[in-house]
């Protein structure tokens, strides 16, 4: 039996085997398509049947859960004909692989240029029973967010909404350094009885990862890791941050990204409660069509004067906000006051955005507070339904459905435009 995956014998053996077979693979690029599936929970069950490590593994971007999703990876260490032969495992975990061919380099996060998104919204009824008042409200909503865009929040994909714990508490804890809230957090349970939730909840009451890690699910990998982790290092401070390292370098910085975005969502609504559509003084726009949230520099960033905002120099479109981070400034009105007032709040008023014990370094970036999709595509489609309502008698009542189809830029949440097109939550 092979040893326990990720553990540190495991990865020993993993060496030794292609140097004791002299086996130098390149690097495979391939499509991954998953549907209702975690990224990086399809990262751990890939890499175990691989026998890689998630950090072999390299993306530009991360993908929904709740979603039928495509997107190109590079994974080392692996022949073709590697990836070819765990199709049909994989397939029970619904995810396929193809496209398959050798690459010289690795992606990186901050690559991807953008995603496309087909959607279909079924069941549109209208309350007041009117279908043709229905269909202008849909194509006029449409229309709108196509002229005058829409805040660009992150998703709530991002945090774990729903959930007890979210992940931008966990990026909180690790900014601060605080690496055994910042674990525990991680292994808070739900209030579910389910084994996952079982193992989560006996690891808070005893700190046993040996013991947790005899009921924590195989498929839970990166749990598993931490847990192994801990069982070797102890729940100490020093124990704790090595366990952290079980995770990749990608993994680990997602958590205080996803602070940062949690902080410039709450930014852009109090930027809009406070000033509205009108560009001010103090506020910082982009000097760039092209914008590029990732690789945004402070040379492209431009503070308003009090001339420019009588003289209406610029559009509300080109106004950013800054995503926190060591090498960023801050809007000099009262949207700057208020980032000093929110760090002060959560504890890092002397936060420099590093945390070298996980050799985490965030430099932060510049996002633009308005987004427009592109290349919207959009077809209403009436569906009959047959509706019993006594033996023998039949209603019709036709439904709509909504076929839409958009581009939008890196970073940039399909359901944050759907949420303004709806007027809904999703």
């Amino acid at each position: 039996m092979d040893p326990e995956p990720f553990s540190v014998s495991y990865r020993i053996y993993v060496r030794r085997l292609k140097r004791e077979t002299g086996v130098r693979y390149k690097c495979q690029t391939f499509t991954l398509r998953k549907e209702n599936l975690e990224m990086f929970e399809a990262l751990g069950f890939l890499a175990i049947k691989l026998g890689v490590i998630p950090s072999d593994f390299s993306y530009a971007g991360l993908k929904d859960k709740k979603a039928i999703t495509y997107q190109a990876m590079v994974v080392r260490k692996v022949t073709p004909e590697r990836l070819k032969n765990i199709e049909k495992e994989i397939e029970k975990k619904r995810m396929n692989v193809f496209n398959i061919r050798s690459v010289d380099d690795s992606l990186r996060l901050g690559q991807l240029k953008g995603n496309h998104f087909d959607i279909t919204i079924r069941n549109l009824r209208n309350q007041i029973n009117d279908s043709s008042n229905l269909r202008e409200r849909i194509l006029e909503a449409i229309e709108n967010v196509k002229n005058k865009g829409f805040v660009n929040y992150y998703g709530p994909q991002r945090f774990g909404m729903g959930r007890k714990v979210h992940t931008d508490q966990i990026g909180l804890a690790l900014l601060k350094s605080e690496m055994v809230e910042a674990v525990k957090l991680f292994l808070t349970p739900e209030d579910l009885d389910d084994p996952v939730n079982r193992a989560k909840k006996y690891f808070l009451q005893t700190e046993d990862a040996k013991g947790t890690l005899s009921l924590m699910p195989e498929f839970k990998v990166r749990e598993r890791a931490l847990l192994e982790s801990l069982h070797r290092f102890g729940m100490t401070e020093e124990g704790c941050i090595q366990a952290w390292f079980s995770f990749p370098h990608s993994m680990r910085i997602f958590y205080v990204h996803a602070y940062s975005s949690k902080i410039w969502n709450e930014a852009v609504s109090y930027r809009f409660a406070t000033y509205g559509s009108r560009v001010v003084e103090g506020d910082l726009v982009s000097l760039d069509e092209d914008v590029d949230d990732e690789h945004f520099t402070n040379s492209k960033v431009h503070l308003v004067t009090e001339e420019e905002e009588s003289a209406n120099t610029y559009a509300i479109h080109q106004v950013v906000l800054p995503v926190l981070g060591y090498n960023i400034q801050y809007p000099k009105n009262k949207i700057g006051q208020w980032y000093q007032e929110i760090l002060s709040r959560d504890g890092l008023q002397t936060c420099r955005f590093k945390v070298p014990t996980l050799k985490l370094n965030v430099p932060g970036c510049y996002r633009q507070i308005l987004k427009h999709p592109r290349n919207v595509s959009y077809q209403l489609m009436e569906e009959h339904e047959t509706d019993v309502k006594t033996e023998g008698s039949h209603v019709d009542e036709a439904t709509l459905s909504l076929l839409l189809s958009f581009d939008l830029d890196a970073s940039c949440y399909a359901t944050v435009c759907l949420r303004e097109i709806m007027k809904h939550d999703f």
